[in-house]
């Protein structure tokens, strides 16, 4: 009864780690799995690696260049090294964290290209592409809901874009990509003081992005000569 009551198993553990405990279980068999068949050549296997991976490599990729071209470009180059290197995945970290950190080399050498070669180019359209997404809509909301969270949606996007790259890329892995603290130290091989740092720097710059951009502009007044 007292172990109902203060939510542990019979083994005495929370209910909740326990759960979590069998999810990552499961995830690393999983994992496990994959990498086996990838290493033994299993042509399904490379199907289902992108299929589970693609898109979240993707969405990492833009978010931190915030440009779908170089991102679908990062995309290529991401997993021709894991295809490459599975060999060499010594499983001292999950699959995720070992793809998303070749995302994030391969995001810097990728923003390293851009600062030496397309920043001398002059474009004739700086207008950026925009990402066309479709969303199907909850009948439950209503129409002006739904515009207000893509709005929403997509300032948050355009603040993101905005702010410096080292902070960028750990706020995305922390509150977008919902990555631990250690999950991200391994990914950028930097400190568990380092992560938190960026974060609450990085939370604090997209705030003040966030802030100037809904803060009331000043209405224009016409001043007579």
């Amino acid at each position: 009864m007292a172990s109902s009551v203060l939510g542990l198993n019979s083994d005495g553990e929370p209910v909740g780690a326990t759960a979590r405990l069998r999810t990552e279980s499961t995830g690393q068999r999983e994992d496990d799995e994959l990498v086996r068949r990838l290493r033994a050549g299993d042509e399904a296997a490379y199907e289902d690696l992108l299929s589970r991976f693609q898109q979240p490599v993707y969405n990492l990729a833009y978010r931190l260049l915030n440009d779908p071209g170089d991102a679908s470009d990062v995309v290529q180059e991401v997993f021709l090294k894991v295809f490459r290197n599975v060999s060499h995945f010594r499983r001292q970290s999950s699959l995720k964290t070992w793809i998303y950190r070749i995302t994030v080399n391969e995001a810097h050498n990728q923003r390293r290209w851009f600062f030496r070669h397309r920043s001398r180019e002059v474009g004739l359209d700086d207008e950026p592409e925009q990402i066309h997404t479709r969303n199907v809509p909850d009948s439950e909301r209503s129409p002006f809901d739904c515009t207000f969270d893509r709005e929403k949606h997509e300032l948050i996007e355009s603040a993101l874009g905005r702010i410096n790259p080292l902070f960028r890329e750990v706020v995305v892995l922390r509150d977008v990509e919902d990555l631990s603290y250690e999950e991200i130290a391994e990914v950028l091989q930097i400190s568990l003081g380092t992560v938190k740092s960026r974060i609450l720097r990085g939370r604090e710059a997209l705030r003040q992005e966030l802030t100037a951009r809904l803060e009331p502009q000043p209405a224009w007044r016409w001043a007579p000569e």
